[in-house]
């Protein structure tokens, strides 16, 4: 799939397994999504977009890439999307036991199945902060529990699952869902603490899924289910940032660009919008944030502290 040799063109002395401290995995899979197709498409656009992108970030003062940003293999398993969660979650689990700071861009959102499932195994009291337009949370849909509208239930059935910008479900999910954890966009709209609510919900380890149907159409259209009433940038920027800050951030992905050839702007706000998260993650090298004991912590440290110390793949 890769026609880039490094993410985002950086000279090759930064792109090395050995020596890179983040990991970039592809999912270009659209097995399942019911409306617009097209996600398969979107980790290639988003390796061209991130090609055109400065790396130097104003906010932080930094060059996040010089912390060496290994573009890994993509998964391209699509036999059934039971194989695909299955290779996914494997992968991912591989990277995260080589005490890398993984990352996956897919694809459409069945794909965070595999990759929760392997933060899960490996860091304890994980909260999945989810940001989307829709719930996610069936049990089943089409006949596969590994359907982009099952994305979450598995996460919601074994880690802290927190919702934020939701817009968009099914009556009968209102019976998997825990509405205290979950932050509806229409709520948001007129709840300037909403970010404080949030956040207060939120474990020390935090997984990030991020669904860029959680932005607004108008700034994000090119996704498969646009659904109006989204967050814009700044808000966006301004909640990732608190997190990372306060929270020990231990992986993220992003899922669910669905490239439009004559609209590149979505291609362009995905790439950016990741390497701010990974400039946040990473911004002086020893980002920190409050274990709740007045003491600061280098969360890069937490990586090693696996669940199953014994898994080997």
């Amino acid at each position: 799939m890769n026609t880039t040799k490094t993410y985002a063109g950086i000279p090759q002395e930064y792109g090395n397994l050995s020596t890179s401290k983040i990991v970039i995995i592809p999912v270009p899979y659209d097995g399942t999504s019911t409306w617009q197709k097209g996600a398969d498409k979107g980790p290639q656009a988003f390796l061209e977009a991130s090609e055109n992108m400065e790396l130097f970030d104003i906010e932080t003062d930094s060059e996040v890439y010089k912390e060496g940003v290994f573009l890994a293999e993509a998964v391209t398993e699509n036999a059934s999307p039971e194989a695909m969660v299955d290779a996914v979650h494997q992968e991912t689990k591989k990277y995260i036991n080589r005490n890398k700071f993984v990352t996956v861009f897919g694809g459409e959102h069945s794909v965070s199945i595999g990759t929760i499932r392997a933060f899960n195994e490996c860091f304890s009291n994980l909260t999945v902060l989810h940001i989307d337009a829709h719930a996610d949370l069936r049990k089943e849909y089409e006949g596969s529990s590994c359907n982009h509208a099952c994305a979450v239930y598995e996460a919601n059935q074994t880690t802290n699952l927190v919702q934020v910008g939701i817009r968009s479900m099914d009556i009968s999910e209102k019976r998997e869902m825990n509405t205290d954890k979950v932050f509806f966009a229409h709520d948001m709209a007129v709840n300037e603490d909403w970010m404080d609510d949030v956040i207060d919900q939120l474990t020390s380890n935090v997984f990030i899924t991020f669904d860029l149907d959680a932005l607004d159409p108008s700034i994000m259209p090119s996704t498969g289910t646009p659904e109006p009433g989204g967050l814009l940038y700044y808000e966006t920027l301004e909640f990732l940032k608190r997190v990372f800050e306060e929270k020990n951030v231990v992986g993220f992905d992003m899922v669910e660009l669905c490239p439009n050839p004559t609209e590149k702007s979505s291609d362009f706000l995905a790439a950016k919008l990741f390497y701010k998260m990974l400039s946040y993650k990473f911004v002086e090298n020893d980002f920190s944030y409050d274990n709740g004991d007045d003491e600061m912590v280098n969360p890069f440290s937490k990586l090693s502290k696996f669940k199953n110390d014994d898994d080997d793949f």
